[in-house]
């Protein structure tokens, strides 16, 4: 059986050779040095090798090669095969695309108004590419993304921030819904969790209200709405009016004359 001294002490020789530890797992050690656990099995009639990985600072430890060996065979207990699982991993991985041809893809194949596009197309290539662009779906976690939000918030733009998160949900969301495999990252983060805004509770006063009515007067409008200057007495042959909510219950609306 292997320890981490016998490892160490392993020295490479004219050929590779075999140097086996327990459970049907041994390691190879290369021409170069370089040491690579295996683990050989059958399936189906069958013989298969499956490299678990290499030995070493850049690779797996001894405990770790033995933990995916202990998986490997419960694959193999279920009749799957742990090295073509392996391969076909390695094929997603350089099949995925970044986070840039996600957002670009679900942006030239969803349906959505030109002014939305425009927008949307405006905060990838303005605050996602240059700080996701480049990484994949599965290298993304919500904390990078809360942090993205966060930066932008301490420019002054909370309103782009949380538009930030809306659209990487939704290119996300969309790249999960046509057979990517990979967890929304986004879909965690509550869009009030990155800014809260305060309702505009201001109103117009009496005196301004007449002010924006009396504007209008002057302001031309196409000619199929209006040939020509409309004073309010057309309108309404009462008087110019204007109408506000009261807190009265009994009566909510309450008419008076403008000034």
């Amino acid at each position: 059986m292997l320890t981490d001294l016998k490892l160490k002490g392993l020295k490479p020789a004219e050929k590779p050779y075999k140097v086996a530890d327990r459970d049907g797992m041994y390691v190879t050690v290369l021409k170069s040095g370089g040491i690579s656990f295996r683990y050989d099995y059958r399936l189906n009639g069958r013989r298969e090798t499956l490299v678990i990985g290499q030995y070493g600072p850049d690779g797996i430890s001894l405990a770790e090669a033995r933990e995916r060996l202990m998986e490997a065979r419960r694959m193999v207990s279920l009749g799957k095969s742990p090295a073509g699982e392996k391969q076909r991993a390695k094929a997603a991985i350089r099949e995925q695309k970044t986070v840039e041809e996600i957002c670009r893809d679900w942006l030239d194949n969803s349906p959505m108004a030109a002014s939305t596009r425009n927008l949307r197309q405006s905060v990838i290539d303005r605050d996602i590419v240059p700080n996701l662009g480049r990484r994949l779906p599965d290298e993304i976690e919500t904390d990078d993304i809360r942090a993205l939000c966060d930066k932008i918030v301490a420019r002054g733009a909370p309103s782009t921030a949380v538009f930030v998160r809306e659209v990487l949900s939704l290119a996300f969301m969309w790249a999960i819904e046509r057979g990517a495999k990979f967890a929304n990252p986004a879909a965690a983060i509550r869009p009030s969790s990155i800014a809260s805004f305060r309702p505009r509770e201001r109103s117009l006063s009496p005196n301004e209200v007449g002010i924006v009515f009396r504007l209008l007067e002057r302001v031309p409008t196409i000619p199929t709405l209006r040939r020509e200057p409309m004073p309010w007495s057309a309108l309404c042959p009462s008087g110019p009016c204007w109408s506000c909510a009261m807190a009265s219950r009994a009566q909510p609306w309450s008419t008076r004359p403008m000034r």
